[in-house]
């Protein structure tokens, strides 16, 4: 079993030290957040929290995640790194074939795709794309990326993005797999079918069960269920051997420690604070499950 943890919501000079303890204490990775901004007036519901309110505020840290993964994965060399999820329909794909190559050629191909199409409809209309399209447009995305990340000469024609022949350096020498998230019928089809692995969000055991049942149903659909697929599953509770054990029976490859300012319970953890929550972290739950 492989942990993750979270850093969303953490003060942006403390996550290069977390990451050196998070390697320290023999974490997998670090996912980051991606947001662009904090609209004043949000009509838009936030799917997971019971009354729909955002769990941040206007004034919660969102750092842009390839610069903060660049710098954390040039102070680690084991680490692995995601975004949990980056809003790809927001942002150019050539862009983002860019970006991320550049960090894999940097962190020695230490990178996941973390993906999803975004729940603030707001976002969308104030950088003027729309909001409906976001799912067709990311299905597209997916495409153009890897087009760019294989370094070949590619050109594109698709109902959203077009570009003659063009060839990007440096190219993803190292594969960087995409890894969707969302809970969806449409989200879970869209991992099944085009990516390397899935994210959750927080689980109790009868839905993440669920869920990963879905998952290897539509894989086979897909005719691929024996490929290599990631699921990488936040479980709410107390974890225990027996049930890790039983997800993994059922796909779970990977867990993920929730932020530690939520896990501290503090608005402004301090930085000893948090790496204190990282040692006991894998102290109670790396050390005795890992083995998994």
């Amino acid at each position: 079993m492989k942990f993750w943890i979270s850093v969303s919501f953490t003060d942006p000079a403390h996550l290069v030290p977390l990451a050196r303890k998070a390697e320290e204490v023999g974490f997998e990775g670090v996912l980051m957040a991606d947001h662009l901004f904090y609209p004043e007036d949000i009509e838009s519901s936030y799917p997971y929290s019971p009354d729909g309110t955002p769990l941040f505020a206007k004034t919660t840290p969102f750092p842009e995640p390839w610069c903060a993964i660049s710098a954390m994965a040039a102070v680690t060399e084991r680490l692995k790194f995601s975004v949990a999820v980056y809003i790809l329909p927001l942002h150019d794909p050539i862009e983002v074939a860019k970006q991320t190559s550049t960090v894999a050629a940097i962190s020695g191909g230490r990178l996941a795709l973390g993906i999803g199409t975004g729940w603030m409809k707001e976002e969308f209309d104030i950088q003027g794309i729309p909001f409906e399209t976001r799912g067709r447009r990311m299905n597209e995305q997916i495409e153009v990326l890897r087009k760019l990340w294989s370094g070949k000469p590619v050109s594109h024609e698709g109902e959203f993005f077009e570009f003659p022949e063009i060839s990007m350096s440096p190219a993803a020498s190292f594969e960087i797999p995409i890894w969707v998230g969302g809970s969806s019928k449409i989200a879970l089809r869209r991992a099944a079918r085009l990516a390397q692995g899935w994210i959750g969000h927080g689980h109790d055991e009868q839905s993440a069960s669920a869920v990963l049942d879905t998952l290897a149903r539509l894989r086979a659909e897909e005719g691929r269920a024996g490929d290599s697929f990631e699921c990488l599953v936040p479980l709410a509770g107390e974890p225990d051997e027996a049930l890790f054990t039983r997800m993994a029976q059922k796909g779970m490859t990977a867990t993920l420690s929730y932020p530690p300012s939520l896990a501290i319970g503090a608005e402004s953890p301090t930085l000893e604070q948090e790496c204190d929550h990282l040692e006991q972290y894998a102290e109670n739950v790396i050390e005795p499950l890992r083995k998994i």
